[in-house]
């Protein structure tokens, strides 16, 4: 996922120079933005201010109040009247529904972007699967998710399927990330999970690599209901038919 740019280096979302997709100002703060709250930076509650965004950035207020207004039709944000612009929390009872529909949207995002993998795209997943490899040896949660969202975020938009992006990111809004890296172990687990995925992948082994995303996924579902309980009384199992 393209890094925030500097003023004057932004051409339009779907332009291209050289083979690098260049971003709208709108759409590098909502990238910017769900980055941080994916990462924790951004807590569920707290209150954001279209000023120190835009500050932060060095762009003025307009596309930060869009990319605000996107965000809050997404789930990332809430509008609360006597607090401004908060990032939404998650309910714990809607889980198990969030978990079954990552499944069937982002199984058809990985098969349709290891389809037009490129050598490049294998490359920069490898060099973010080693930044999460860094993060979890130092029990660095937030540097962590931040890059599992970008892992996950550089494979999808490769796929070519807009729509279907567009719903994965918000189901991604409302997942609780923030929970289900403080798990004991979780963070190893999903820097290995990545790296069979990588590996499939390298090795040629479209199908294998397919079924260990969809394991990844799985197996955050799992633990997070192992530890929290309660979330469901349905197997985690009923969604994992391989495609």
């Amino acid at each position: 996922m393209a890094e925030i740019a500097r003023p004057g280096e932004v051409a339009d979302a779907t332009g291209t120079s050289n083979g690098i997709v260049f971003k709208t100002k709108e759409v590098q703060v909502a990238d910017y933005i769900r980055e941080r709250i994916m990462s924790g930076e951004f807590h569920r509650g707290q209150k954001l201010k279209q000023a120190e965004i835009a500050k932060a950035l060095n762009f003025s207020i307009t596309p930060v109040r869009e990319a605000f207004k996107q965000l809050e039709a997404d789930g990332y944000l809430i509008g609360a009247s006597h607090r401004g612009v908060v990032v939404a929390p998650f309910q714990v009872n809607a889980v198990e529904e969030l978990f079954e529909l990552r499944m069937e949207l982002e199984t058809r995002l990985t098969r349709e972007a290891i389809a037009r993998m490129t050598p490049a795209l294998l490359e920069t997943l490898q060099k973010i699967d080693a930044e999460i490899r860094e993060a979890a040896a130092g029990q660095d949660h937030a540097a962590l998710r931040r890059a599992n969202y970008r892992f996950h975020f550089m494979l999808y938009e490769a796929a070519g399927q807009p729509q279907t992006l567009h719903f994965v990111r918000i189901l991604w809004a409302k997942y609780p990330f923030d929970l289900l890296t403080m798990m004991p172990y979780r963070m190893g687990q999903v820097a290995d999970e990545h790296t069979a995925f990588l590996q499939h992948l390298a090795a040629g082994e479209p199908q294998k690599a397919i079924r260990a995303m969809r394991a990844h996924i799985e197996s955050g579902w799992t633990r997070f209901k192992n530890q929290y309980g309660g979330a469901s009384s349905r197997p985690a199992g009923r969604t994992t038919r391989r495609s």
